[in-house]
């Protein structure tokens, strides 16, 4: 039985690549569901998170950054973003405010106010800057550029005003239903955010221009009879022959960090050992292949 006034609803994180956004949902939901990266374009799906509190349930889209598209993939990714926007009760539009606003965010913030959803700008990256106050006067400054219910100044890292960023995001609710239980997070499978970590860990470590040729799939997931340990195979794809071979690294080093980093974390996500096994092959071109995307999960 819900209390009475009890709130619920969709919140699209919006905003353009790498300026923190599945950072801050991580960091709001408590829980690791979103790969972080330091490249740019690291989310490819939606990735629907839950925060439940006793009188409000808040379900978070993080959505691909909104650019300009090179490839198939890229189109999809923007249309991801775009569509997102005219499904939610609230976007959050965060900006890097301790890289600066330019362009990209002016774009988006264009985009912003085709829209009749309620906008709360979020100015991340605050522990980078050497005065709030600075970083203040340029969010506001940039609120000329858009029609922003509110403005929100926050580090996703540190944790800094998050406690207020939800206060605020839970105003703007309508009253409605608990969609999810208490205990839910994601609504992702299993598999889906173990592919996203392994593929975490490839951006991590590969060189620049590898990590966004890749896609994983995950080829076996089976626990085993005594339930003590799951036995997960996964396929790393990469576009050129060349590209294998880094991936694999001398001997088998490259990939074997990989599988060692991407190990620990679905081991801390599904609270049991996992046996990880990878494996390279090369798909060419697969980015602009409407069926190899269909197949990778990006339909």
């Amino acid at each position: 039985m819900l209390s009475q006034g009890f709130r619920s609803g969709f919140v699209a994180i919006v905003g353009r690549p790498n300026v923190g956004k599945s950072t801050l949902m991580n960091s709001m939901v408590g829980e690791k569901i979103a790969i972080i990266s330091d490249k740019p374009q690291t989310t490819r799906n939606r990735i629907q998170c839950v925060l439940t509190r006793s009188n409000y349930q808040i379900i978070f889209i993080d959505t691909p950054g909104i650019h300009k598209p090179k490839n198939r993939l890229g189109e999809y990714m923007v249309q991801v973003a775009r569509s997102a926007l005219e499904e939610v009760d609230v976007v959050l539009f965060i900006v890097d405010i301790w890289e600066g606003i330019g362009s990209g965010d002016k774009f988006i913030a264009e985009e912003l106010r085709k829209v009749k959803t309620p906008v709360i700008l979020v100015a991340n990256k605050v522990d980078r800057v050497e005065s709030i106050e600075d970083a203040r006067k340029m969010a506001e400054d940039f609120c000329e550029w858009g029609d922003f219910n509110e403005l929100v100044l926050v580090s996703a890292l540190e944790g800094t005003n998050l406690g207020k960023l939800e206060s605020t995001i839970a105003s703007y609710l309508p009253e409605g239903p608990k969609y999810y239980p208490d205990d839910m997070i994601t609504d992702q499978p299993e598999r889906f955010i173990v592919a996203e970590l392994i593929r975490e860990k490839a951006l991590e470590l590969l060189e620049e221009e590898v990590p966004h040729g890749i896609g994983v799939e995950i080829t076996s997931f089976k626990e085993r009879e005594d339930k003590n340990i799951i036995d997960i195979y996964a396929t790393i794809y990469c576009e050129k022959k060349s590209h294998k071979g880094i991936i694999i690294g001398k001997g088998g080093s490259m990939l074997r960090e990989i599988g060692t980093r991407a190990r620990h974390d679905i081991e801390r996500l599904l609270g049991t050992h996992v046996y990880l096994e990878l494996w390279v092959k090369v798909r060419e071109d697969w980015r602009n292949n409407v069926v190899d995307l269909k197949n990778l999960g990006y339909d």
